[in-house]
This record gives structure tokens, C-alpha cells and sequence, in this order.
């Protein structure tokens, strides 16, 4: 057992931490922005033990790389989580019964969040800023990949928590090793809920193998249909953006489904992907359209592997339909229920498709770019959950919470 003594000690630290002040949660996570901004030299350096272990051209690098721009982009969330009103104590239900008894339903840490995760140092950071506003210790289970760089981040977290005579032992980071997220996925007596964060292999991985509650933040398999009404400069602008911001992420396009009656307009539609390099796999109606004007090299017929697939790369499948509910029966099948969205000018076929499409978040004239916690105003998230129990889409601060009956009497007896 590599990790026992680690969870004995995360859970004892946990205990603790309904005690602490709303002024020191808020204190220690300013000085951990401002610590991270004082320590971006450090943690580039240990970040890049990370990448010279990486080919730049895994998919998994632009997640593992950290920049000076993207740790101040770090910093700042953290600031923005220490900003928001706590998730604690909420008075969620209050009655009187006719017994007298007064009850109040409130708000309290799920307890003990386990994370297992891939290539993604940000996720350390993230995971501790909102577990510890919400008064949840975190038990922290990083890939091989990013381990120099998870190492340094924790560091970095505990050295700030002991200046403020914080017991540190509630952030634990386990070995990046098979076994560690094993005994993860199995710390029944220590650990309350298990969060996985990565690629589909992974979620599916934890949930047929973990006895302890899983909350799936699954992979975005992300739609954008341009319909029949469509605009075509929104349009060009939404799908540049979906797919090319950040190709690594979850909420990026994979598939784009346009209307059979606006082919003709397709190749105005993605030629702003050709300064990306963005390979297209194009059906048996949309290829011979964009064959002669969208370079050979980079089109391709797609096959039935092109659709229900999170590329994760400068990847883009392109599906025909010749009608709306074939758009939407496109989306349900291959749907990873994460982002879906709809480019239209038609206000009824944008109301039915927000009411109809089945996913956390459902778009209609935007890019599915902003599923995002600090977009959403929650400061940061802990993953996006695509399940419908507990928790739905960007997972914050009121994510990370239960609730309990506090029940106030005077003697009362039951008969």
C-alpha cells in the first residue's frame, strides 16, 4: 500500500478544516496567486523537465506546457475564486414543523475530493483553489507526464499553507504511478468522491474500476451545426474559433454539420481553418465540394471513424444533412453530451434545438470555446461533468457541496 499513510493523514487534516475562517481561506489563496506570479521562473523550469520528455506534436503538449501567460492567467483565477461568496452554510430549505422542531437544510464540504488526471499541471492548481474555498481537503493523483510539474505546484501550495499555520497534509499528491491511482480508485474509507479528468480511456477506466463515488467529467465529442438559416460570417467566425483556439481541450470542434443547401457556401465557411492547417474529413456530399479549393493534403474522405471521435488535434470532421431533425439525430448518436451548439437565424429551430439537444451546455450562435468555468463566472472548475447526478457542466464551488438537516428542538419525543 504506496499511498495509505497519505490518506491516513488527509483524512485526520480534513477534520480541521471546517473550522477555518472564511478571512484565512481568502488570505491564503491571495498569497498563492501571488506566490505563483513570484515563482513563474521556478515552475517553467520544472515544467520543461516535463516537455523534454514529450514530442511537441502529442496532442497532450499544449496541455502540458506552461507559459508566463498562462501562469498569470493561473494566478488571476485564483484570485477570482478567493473573490466569490462561499459555498458554506447556505440555507438551502428552512420549516417549522408542527411539533415545533425548526429545520434547516445547509450547505457543507462533500469532505475528501480525489482528482486523477492527465497531462495537466493547471488541473493541481484548479483543484486545490476550489476544494479549498469550499472546505474540501484533495487527494491529487497526476500522470508521469507532468509529475516535475505537479511536484513544484504542490510545493508551492504547502509551503504557503504552513506559513499560515495551515496543516498541509489536507492537499496530498500521490506517486504517478498505476498502482497509486489503483488504491485510489479504491480508498473507500478515506476519500469521498473521485473526480477523473482526461481522455475517454481514462474516465472509463476509473468508472468500471473504482468503489468509491465517481462524478464523470467526460470528453467533449463537440458538435456545431450550421443550419439551413444560418449566418455565414457568424458562422465562419464560431467554427474558427471552436476548433482552432485551443485544439486540446474539450469543448474544441470536432464535427461540423452543415445543411445540404448551404454547400455551396462550405468552403467560405472553413477556409480560415487553412491558417491552422486544419485537416478536414469531409462525407461523400461535402468532399467534392471542397475538393480543387481546399488543399489535397490536407482533405480527406471521412470514413466512420471520422464522426464520434474527440480529435484533440488540427482535426475536423464534416457531416451533410438534409434536413433539421437529421442534424439532430446526428448529434444524439455521436453526442459525448458535453457542447453542442446551432448557428441559425430562425428563432424556432434555435428554441427546439436548446430544448431538444441533450448536453451540459447547448449554444446557439457562439462558440462552444466558453464551457468553462472562469467563463461561466465560477472562477475556475474541477472539471466538466456531462452526468446528470449531483453535478452537470462546469464543476465549481456549490459542485463541491452536500448539504445536512440541522434540527433544533425543545424535548421533543417521537410517538
Amino acid at each position: 500500500m504506496c499511498c495509505n499513510v497519505q490518506f491516513v493523514k488527509v483524512k485526520e487534516a480534513s477534520r480541521k478544516m471546517a473550522l477555518l475562517s472564511d478571512e484565512l481561506i481568502n488570505k491564503i489563496l491571495s498569497q498563492l496567486a501571488e506566490t505563483t506570479r513570484n515563482s513563474i521562473s521556478f515552475l517553467l523550469s520544472e515544467n520543461q523537465k516535463d516537455l523534454d520528455l514529450m514530442s511537441s506534436k502529442d496532442p497532450k503538449y499544449d496541455r502540458l506546457l506552461l507559459t508566463e501567460e498562462r501562469l498569470i492567467g493561473i494566478a488571476n483565477d485564483i484570485e477570482n475564486i478567493r473573490g466569490l461568496p462561499s459555498s458554506l452554510g447556505k440555507v438551502l430549505d428552512e420549516k417549522r414543523l408542527d411539533n415545533g422542531l425548526r429545520l434547516e437544510k445547509v450547505s457543507v464540504p462533500l469532505g475528501t475530493i480525489g482528482v486523477i488526471y492527465e497531462a495537466r499541471p493547471n488541473v493541481t492548481f484548479d483543484v486545490f483553489a476550489l476544494c479549498f474555498k469550499s472546505g474540501n481537503a484533495c487527494v491529487l493523483k497526476g500522470s508521469r507526464d507532468a509529475e516535475n510539474s505537479n511536484k513544484a505546484i504542490v510545493s508551492l501550495i504547502k509551503k504557503v499553507l504552513e506559513d499560515n499555520h495551515v496543516n498541509p497534509d489536507i492537499l496530498q499528491l500521490l506517486p504517478a504511478s498505476r498502482e497509486a491511482g489503483t488504491e485510489l480508485m479504491n480508498a473507500r474509507d478515506f476519500v469521498d468522491v473521485l473526480i477523473p479528468r482526461g481522455s475517454q480511456q481514462l474516465i472509463n477506466s476509473v468508472r468500471e474500476n473504482a468503489n468509491i463515488p465517481v462524478i464523470e467529467t467526460g470528453a467533449g465529442i463537440v458538435h456545431t451545426y450550421f443550419d439551413r438559416y444560418g449566418d455565414l460570417q457568424k458562422g465562419k467566425g464560431i467554427i474558427f474559433n471552436a476548433k482552432t483556439r485551443r485544439v486540446s481541450v474539450c469543448n474544441a470542434l470536432d464535427c461540423l454539420i452543415v445543411h445540404k443547401e448551404r454547400l455551396s457556401d462550405l468552403y467560405e465557411l472553413v477556409n480560415q481553418l487553412l491558417e491552422k492547417n486544419v485537416e478536414l474529413y469531409a462525407d461523400e456530399l461535402a468532399y467534392p465540394v471542397l475538393q480543387g479549393k481546399y488543399p489535397e493534403e490536407l482533405l480527406f474522405p471521412a470514413d466512420p471513424d471520422s464522426f464520434g471521435t474527440e480529435f484533440l488535434a488540427h482535426k475536423m470532421s464534416i457531416k451533410t444533412v438534409k434536413h433539421f431533425k437529421e442534424a439532430l439525430d446526428h448529434i444524439y448518436l455521436f453526442s459525448s453530451k458535453h457542447s453542442e451548439a446551432i448557428v441559425s437565424e430562425n428563432t424556432e429551430r434555435i428554441r427546439y434545438f436548446l430544448q431538444a439537444v441533450d448536453a451540459a451546455a447547448v449554444y446557439a450562435n457562439s462558440s462552444t470555446a466558453f464551457t468553462d468555468g472562469a467563463q461561466f463566472g465560477l472562477g475556475a472548475e474541477i472539471g466538466i461533468s456531462t452526468q446528470k447526478l449531483h453535478a452537470r457542466g462546469p464543476m465549481a464551488l456549490d459542485e463541491l457541496t452536500s448539504y445536512k438537516w440541522l434540527v433544533r428542538g425543545d424535548g421533543q419525543v417521537r410517538n
